[in-house]
């Protein structure tokens, strides 16, 4: 069953989201993360995923907020941004279901081996983020030099089951998906890959569904009525 999961960025303590990871260019939905969360739980989602944006890029964090929103609503919740050490992950999963760790899967790879190990496969989940297919870290403000489909082989190999891939190019801008990068992404990753970036109609989730894809992760496409949702199956 192919499964929306929406998506909820925290930046200064409200729900936003930003044009192509621009923290310059940011749309305030709510006021608070709890606020966003419990409009997408009212409307039927069981999984949420919630982004610590100003974790992601070193200036400062929203744990309290996000733990408010993972003990406000009855979801399953994902928590990205800024975890790169056992610590930082063991906090979030204090109150939440699962952690992303994104710029640590490249720079330090280790972690998330360990992280499988001490939390295992459904609780640690790999975020790719790439333009033009190449892998971007720390805030997606820095290319990494690494290949997207390298790195989704290469954290299968080290026993993660559970992806995501973010094409960074069209985040948040409703232009719509760019088939190839995630085509790719798919073929080098055989577990459960969720994608994002650019969805703009319900179109595209029919096309990440053709190409194999479990789910799709969506902002900007829900909170401005883009695509059907709840999903009809």
């Amino acid at each position: 069953m192919f499964e929306v999961i929406p998506c909820v960025d925290v930046r200064r303590g409200r729900a936003v989201r930003l044009y192509e990871g621009d923290p310059e260019r940011e749309t305030v939905y709510h006021d608070t993360p709890l606020e966003a969360a419990r409009r997408w739980v009212a409307r039927g989602a069981s999984r949420l995923h919630v982004v610590d944006l100003d974790a992601a890029l070193g200036e400062g964090g929203n744990l309290e907020a996000i733990e408010a929103l993972c003990r406000g609503v009855p979801a399953s919740v994902q928590v990205a941004g800024g975890v790169r050490s056992v610590e930082e992950a063991e906090r979030r999963l204090g109150f939440a279901a699962a952690v992303v760790v994104g710029t640590a899967a490249v720079t330090r790879p280790e972690l998330v081996e360990e992280l499988l190990a001490r939390f295992g496969p459904e609780r640690v989940i790999v975020s790719v983020d790439a333009a033009g297919g190449e892998v971007r870290v720390r805030g997606w403000r820095d290319g990494a030099g690494v290949d997207a489909a390298a790195l989704a082989r290469e954290m299968e190999a080290r026993g993660v089951r559970r992806l995501i891939f973010t094409d960074t190019t069209r985040d948040g801008t409703l232009r719509g998906v760019d088939p190839g990068p995630v085509a790719a992404v798919r073929e080098a990753f055989a577990g459960t890959l969720h994608a994002g970036g650019g969805v703009a109609s319900d179109a595209d989730l029919d096309l990440y569904e053709r190409l194999g894809l479990e789910g799709a992760i969506v902002g900007r496409a829900l909170y401005e009525g883009k695509v059907t949702y709840p999903r009809a199956p």
